[in-house]
């Protein structure tokens, strides 16, 4: 069947995001023997004359599309960023007849709502290199539909989603073929993205990453992840961007990894998500050796009453433990502050903001209020508050503040950052 990809992301807060899901289905559609086309939207002017120019070209006998973001996940004035996704489908209906399926990590929060509010056909929920590929081949058979994982159907049917146990037993998408950067984007600017492992047990309780990918952490060998990098090296790419949730747990595989790396002399720089936990001098040490130039420090606060209610493993100890070891590494820090929650105060808040100010990071990103997702520990306590309502799909933003901190919380905020411009929100 000839199957046509469509990234439809366009969103850049913090830099150009490559599809690294779309390429992964990519890969594994053309391993299963179906002729594929993708593109990506992301920094395209006129998406409806390349969808247009796309179709009429290639004909595909389905369409996928790709959901990364639902929203900026801004309180203060949230984006809604799904009605540039209305159009992309709208315009794939104008151009052909087609089924348009549905996938990616913000569709899979969000599976019925969303599928319901951008009226697509279909939909895949979590890891589409399996789901997908089965749907293609009852679609080419016009079989029944029914018992594919993670299938939703406009009719309200919906099968659950089967997570990959052995992620080697699909192809890492290939450079310049599933995944291609942007001839817009100057090389100093490319950080290929790369995912060794997929789900995470850490529950914490604002965290959409079990909905997307279960909690259960799937790993690449570390030998298949060598061999991966060392064919994008091949193409000219150097930098990379681990988005494993936690880059270095299990710790005896974070290291593994980084041996890998060292001893097969692949001379990469690479950033990635740090968990402050189970993180000693010998991990930090290999992944600077290994090319980690910077972590995304995500402790979220200052205060280990706000860490118990956010169900972290880690004490600020631990934070200001790991923080001093990257330093001594050479490893940048950017840290990050998830304020208002449930439990917050005005000391807790102080707490954090001291705090994140004594680590001397080399930057910072406060975030105030949380987004809630569904399924999540911070639903039910929002529920339980009346903040929302038990109903509520919420596809469209509802944050969690709490009620009497909001206007001084933004006005505390604005100061601390007035003298420190290495601090964002």
């Amino acid at each position: 069947m000839k199957i046509l990809l469509i990234s439809a992301n366009t969103e850049q807060i913090y830099m150009p995001v490559l599809p690294l899901g779309m390429a992964c289905v990519a890969a594994a559609v053309q391993n299963a023997g179906h002729d594929v086309k993708t593109i990506n939207l992301m920094m395209r002017q006129d998406t409806r004359a390349l969808i247009e120019h796309s179709i009429n070209a290639f004909s595909p006998e389905v369409i996928g599309i790709s959901v990364r973001n639902i929203d900026d996940q801004l309180m203060d004035a949230p984006r809604f960023l799904l009605d540039s996704v209305k159009d992309v489908v709208a315009d794939c209906r104008n151009f052909s007849t087609a089924p348009i399926v549905l996938g990616g990590a913000g569709y899979s929060i969000f599976p019925k709502a969303a599928l319901a509010y951008l009226g697509a056909d279909m939909g895949i929920q979590g890891e589409g290199e399996a789901g997908f590929v089965m749907l293609l081949e009852h679609l080419s058979q016009k079989s029944d539909l029914s018992g594919i994982p993670g299938l939703f159907l406009s009719s309200g049917n919906w099968q659950r989603p089967k997570q990959i146990r052995n992620l080697d037993e699909f192809s890492i998408p290939l450079p310049n073929v599933h995944l291609a950067p942007h001839l817009e984007i100057k090389d100093d600017e490319i950080w290929i993205p790369f995912q060794a492992r997929r789900g995470c047990s850490m529950n914490c309780s604002y965290c959409s990453t079990a909905t997307i990918e279960g909690n259960i952490l799937r790993k690449h060998s570390p030998q298949t992840v060598v061999e991966g990098i060392r064919r994008y090296i091949k193409s000219g790419f150097h930098q990379f961007y681990f988005v494993d949730n936690t880059f270095n747990l299990p710790p005896s595989y974070a290291k593994e990894l980084c041996d890998g790396i060292i001893n097969a002399r692949l001379n990469i720089k690479w950033r990635c998500i740090l968990y402050p936990w189970k993180t000693d001098d010998t991990l930090i040490e290999k992944m600077a050796k290994a090319g980690c130039k910077e972590v995304s420090f995500g402790f979220e606060s200052g205060s280990d009453k706000i860490l118990q209610y956010m169900n972290k493993k880690f004490t600020t100890d631990d934070v200001c433990r790991i923080s001093e070891i990257l330093k001594k590494h050479g490893i940048k820090r950017m840290g990050f502050l998830l304020l208002g929650g449930p439990g917050e105060t005005k000391d807790t808040v102080e707490q954090s903001l001291h705090f994140a100010d004594s680590l001397n990071l080399e930057a910072m990103k406060i975030t105030t209020g949380i987004r809630i997702y569904p399924y999540t520990t911070l639903a039910r306590i929002a529920v339980q508050e009346h903040v929302i309502a038990p109903e509520e799909d919420l596809l469209f933003p509802k944050f969690y503040m709490v009620p009497s901190l909001q206007d001084w919380l933004s006005e505390t905020v604005k100061t601390w950052m007035k003298d420190r411009p290495h601090w964002q929100r």
